[in-house]
């Protein structure tokens, strides 16, 4: 079990989680050690050892007798081997384990190799070489790198939920995967196990409908919905029926959240309405390596969670796992309807719906949807995935980086890629990272055809549309990450759209310097407003966007002041 790791945290010395330091300088080593030793011996063993191939032996020898390794650090200037090329080497006996490289302040040719190191996956982050205490820089790296590698551990030794259901079950992937967007921490128990059967013996359930969620308190919920679980842990009660909000949010992404935490920052009543959990395809990204502010990257949960509790913070309003179904205009206000018939009203409304994954559209594959073949990224089914054949479906970063996040458990990630290149659709760091990774390949031109297995997946069959050959391959799992479909079918038909379903906004809307019909004002839409006044619209969903994060927040924060411009207006 994963969480034996952490279990034995309080256990003997020998068996607690390991922190390993190399260095060939005493000095350096012996402040280091101090340093680590201070800090965290108290749940982690402090290894140390004065030149890379000891490093490499210690971690060969921790590998056998089945102990945890947390971080690897290691000096860069060594003399046998340096610091990039010995964490490099990690990766083949603990590839989770976190990899700091310490380095000599002013060294400029090191730092000339640190954004290659970085890129290639080489190390997880650097800091300079420790002087005389306080180190707090050091440890503020280390403590995160803890953070980070504890997550799935904290998660089953401190779960305030626990599943009992099949393995490879459309729901049971379902509910832990809204479990972990919202930070929830939660244990899976197999219902054929001896502690699932515990389980359901002890809150007085039967395993003829599962999954069966344990929540805090013992109560038990039989196969819930998703909104049944999230109701739990997350407020989303709906206003009040008298309530009109200055701005009502259509999507929980990054540039709904955006606009949400703007808005509200702002004096602005906010109310955001997300069908999913919040954070949209984003806040499945295993680590968001290109966004502003974070040298080390980011996963998608982490940024996209703080958000929401940035926007609940300043103020905003959420109803979660509730869908929009229509949007009409009464008077002066929007009504937006819900599908739970529910109605909120609003003087302004956003749309920030973004996209969907396009279906795979193989009959046999989609019934295996959840049960091997799973639509999105992988942090959720990672860990169970570890020394099996695992195949990722797409071409752009968030199929980039779900495919290098299972590498980290997986035997072999192939990456399936329609096109004859990833060049056009994924950022050069990812497509240099991939290419480093020895158990990551690229099959370009290549789609899924077919595939199928008893109860779970088993098998692909794959087609090469240059030579038209099929192959069937074996498969354990199969994460789809292609298309982009966008969410607007409920939106009314004064919204203008393009072929493809994308909201036009602004300038797109002008049709030879004429403005769009039905439009009342005599100013034109502004830059993210719909052909409906007050309806504006950002983020993935609109026309021309730039399907980047970064870029999704922009949009977010600037529709608010577009907002407050029409406010101006009524």
């Amino acid at each position: 079990m994963p969480g034996d790791a952490m279990k034995a945290a309080h256990e003997p010395n020998t068996f607690r989680p390991v922190i390993l330091a190399v260095d060939d300088e005493p000095e350096d080593l012996g402040r280091v050690e101090r340093e680590l030793r201070k800090r965290y011996e108290a749940d982690y063993r402090v290894v140390c050892e004065g030149y890379a191939e000891a490093g490499l032996q210690k971690l060969r020898d921790l590998k056998v007798a089945e102990a945890n390794v947390a971080i690897v650090i290691a000096a860069q200037r060594m003399s046998r081997m340096n610091g990039v090329e010995f964490l490099a080497r990690v990766r083949e006996t603990y590839p989770l384990a976190k990899r700091l490289l310490l380095i000599n302040p002013m060294d400029r040719e090191t730092a000339e190799l640190l954004p290659g190191a970085m890129t290639l996956g080489y190390i997880d982050f650097f800091e300079f070489k420790l002087g005389p205490p306080p180190n707090e820089r050091f440890h503020r790296v280390v403590t995160d790198f803890l953070e980070e590698w504890t997550e799935p551990y904290r998660s089953e030794i401190h779960a305030l939920v626990r599943v009992v259901g099949e393995r490879w079950s459309r729901r049971v992937h379902e509910a832990s995967a809204l479990l972990e967007r919202y930070s929830v921490p939660y244990s899976f128990y197999p219902v054929d196990s001896e502690e699932g059967r515990a389980l359901l013996e002890e809150v007085g359930k039967s395993s003829e409908r599962l999954p069966v969620v344990v929540m805090p308190g013992g109560r038990a919920l039989v196969d819930p919905a998703n909104r049944e679980v999230a109701d739990v842990f997350v407020s989303a009660n709906a206003p009040s029926s008298g309530q009109t909000f200055d701005v009502v949010v259509i999507g929980g992404g990054p540039a709904g959240l955006a606009a949400g935490v703007y808005g509200a920052s702002e004096g602005l009543s906010i109310l955001i309405v997300e069908r999913e959990a919040i954070g949209g395809q984003a806040g499945s990204s295993s680590l968001i390596r290109n966004y502003l502010g974070f040298a080390r990257g980011i996963s998608g949960q982490k940024l996209t969670y703080q958000a929401f509790q940035q926007a609940s913070l300043f103020g905003a309003e959420f109803l979660l796992m509730r869908s929009a179904t229509a949007l009409r205009r009464a008077g002066a206000e929007l009504v937006v309807t819900l599908a739970d018939s529910k109605k909120v009203r609003a003087r302004t409304v956003i749309v920030a719906t973004g996209v969907s994954y396009r279906r795979l559209g193989v009959p046999e594959l989609e019934a295996l949807t959840g049960a091997g073949v799973f639509y999105g990224a992988a942090t959720t089914e990672a860990r169970a995935l570890k020394g099996q054949e695992v195949y990722v479906v797409g071409g752009a970063n968030s199929a980039g980086q779900a495919a290098m996040h299972l590498s980290k458990y997986a035997s072999n990630v192939t990456l399936l890629v329609r096109s004859g290149s990833l060049e056009a659709s994924m950022s050069d760091y990812l497509i240099k990272e991939i290419e480093a990774t020895d158990n990551v390949r690229v099959r370009l031109n290549t789609q899924v055809v077919g595939g199928g297995g008893e109860g779970r997946l088993e098998r692909l069959v794959l087609k090469d549309s240059a030579s038209e050959h099929t192959e069937t391959v074996p498969a354990a799992a199969l994460f789809v990450l292609i298309g982009a479909v966008p969410r607007t079918e409920w939106l009314p038909e004064e919204v203008v759209v393009d072929g493809r379903g994308f909201v036009l906004t602004g300038g797109d809307l002008l049709s030879d310097g004429r403005l769009p019909e039905r439009w009342d004002l005599q100013r034109p839409p502004m830059l993210l407003e719909t052909s409906v006044p007050g309806v504006f619209a950002v983020g993935d969903v609109r026309h021309g966007s730039v399907k980047r994060v970064a870029s999704a927040v922009g949009e977010g924060s600037i529709a608010i002041q577009m907002v407050h411009g029409h406010l101006g207006e009524t």
